[in-house]
């Protein structure tokens, strides 16, 4: 059988997303602004000198990506973040990070989640090269902050839960960025239902999908084809996604209730919209994303 390639080297997405942010994070625009300065740190020394030229981020973020991908990126950053804050506000005990890739939250959110105990689960060979980013830039884990290896495809999730000390039954935050549609649906099932069994009564899931029509190719939503293209030259197919009708029924299999359900147009009146009601920035819309109650 072919190996992915995320068994083989790092995730070229996990990768291009810190990206995203870390020229986000230079933004002076409000709407374009976003609040992970760490992103930058993590990147190679050259990237980090042309991203702090105008020039070439407004040509990467403008011209060499598909339409509205990098504002989706932007807007499920701040979207997550206020999820994430807002947790760690109600005393959450445990946050659990599926595909963390090089999300920093965990140590760029420290001073309010030093009581909560975080917990980051990737692909070994992605998760490593994040610890030796840190370990070079003298960015210190904490101690509240444990990391899981994982093969998602080929590895037991509760066992290795178990393992890390993450417990069952306690009010905690799933946060699943960027994954799912890049997992077999089995194995999507069998991580909702550890979910399930895991998370306490009020935990909250957030989530971001694609739609199903989007695997179909029917091309129908904004910069849907320059992102699928994109997604396929990066060799990490998407092989999940979810009709937006569906979404209720879909959570509700697994113990929860859909508390806030954005797709494009409501994260572009959200995260886009200036004083006077404009838009100044689309959303690619082939991406929703969910927040959702244990009951």
């Amino acid at each position: 059988m072919t190996k992915k390639r995320i068994e083989t080297t790092t995730s070229r997405t996990a990768e291009m997303n810190c990206l995203y942010r870390a020229v986000s994070s230079l933004e002076a625009n409000c709407h374009y602004h976003s609040d992970d300065d760490l992103a930058v740190r993590l990147l190679p020394g050259f990237f980090r000198v042309l991203l702090h030229i105008p020039l070439f981020r407004t040509f990467f973020s403008h011209v060499l990506l598909p339409p509205g991908i990098y504002e989706y990126v932007i807007a499920r950053t701040k979207y997550i973040d206020a999820v994430f804050k807002q947790a760690l506000v109600k005393q959450f005990d445990q946050i659990l990070l599926f595909g963390a890739g090089f999300d920093t939250r965990a140590l760029r959110l420290q001073t309010e989640a030093q009581h909560t105990r975080v917990f980051e689960l990737d692909a070994p060979l992605t998760q490593q090269a994040k610890i030796q980013q840190y370990n070079k830039r003298n960015l210190s884990v904490p101690s509240n902050v444990v990391f899981i290896a994982i093969d998602f495809d080929k590895e037991s999730l509760p066992h290795k839960l178990d393992m890390a000390g993450f417990h069952k039954d306690r009010r905690s935050l799933f946060v699943l960025e960027g994954l799912l549609m890049y997992l077999e649906p089995e194995s999507v099932q069998a991580t909702f239902q550890t979910i399930r069994e895991y998370a306490g009564i009020g935990s909250w899931v957030v989530f971001d999908y694609i739609q199903a029509s989007v695997l179909r190719h029917e091309n129908t939503l904004y910069g849907e084809a320059g992102l699928t293209e994109s997604v396929s030259k990066a060799g990490e197919q998407w092989r999940f996604g979810i009709e937006p009708g569906e979404i209720a029924s879909f959570v509700a299999a697994y113990g929860f209730q859909v508390s806030d359900h954005k797709g494009a147009q409501e994260l572009e009146a959200t995260y886009f919209q200036d004083a006077d009601g404009q838009l100044v920035g689309r959303i690619n819309g082939t991406h929703c994303i969910v927040t959702a109650v244990r009951r």
